[in-house]
């Protein structure tokens, strides 16, 4: 059964966790409206796959910046300080893979069923420190490497 949930302005779908593939990974579409940026983060203990379905996404990554179109993905691994944006005036859209389970649990945990409800920061600390993740700047902030 998919969840969808809005997370730091982005409609995430929760298609696959860790109760349908045995803690393996987690499989999540976003739609990502013009304008939405994750905050500066870093997960310490899952790597991230994105893969663009439509539209233009943009990701830095470390000391890299990357421009994807639909058809193209990019491997942020462990440990990455990263941000994801649909910085073009098109909303994009995408599916990413997070492996081993743990993003969906933090997507269930904060996001919102009313796209126009605030992120829970406190909350998205909470559930980012437990998961092992870590929160290293403000939305619209870059990435430091």
């Amino acid at each position: 059964m998919t969840q969808s949930l809005w997370f730091f302005g982005a409609r995430l779908n929760i298609i696959a966790d860790h109760t349908t593939t045995g803690g393996q990974y987690d499989l999540i579409e976003g739609y990502f409206p013009p304008g939405s940026q994750t905050p500066p983060h870093r997960h310490t203990r899952y790597s991230e796959q994105l893969y663009v379905l439509e539209g233009e996404m943009t990701v830095w990554a470390g000391e890299n910046k990357v421009v994807l179109n639909a058809g193209e993905s990019f491997l942020i691994p462990v440990g990455t300080p990263h941000v994801v944006a649909a910085l073009s005036d098109k909303p994009a859209r995408g599916l990413v893979v997070a492996s081993p389970s743990a993003f969906a649990r933090l997507i269930a945990a904060v996001g919102t069923l009313d796209e126009t409800q605030p992120t829970d920061m406190e909350l998205a600390e909470r559930i980012t420190a437990e998961i092992g993740d870590e929160i290293l700047g403000p939305p619209g902030a870059l990435p430091t490497a």
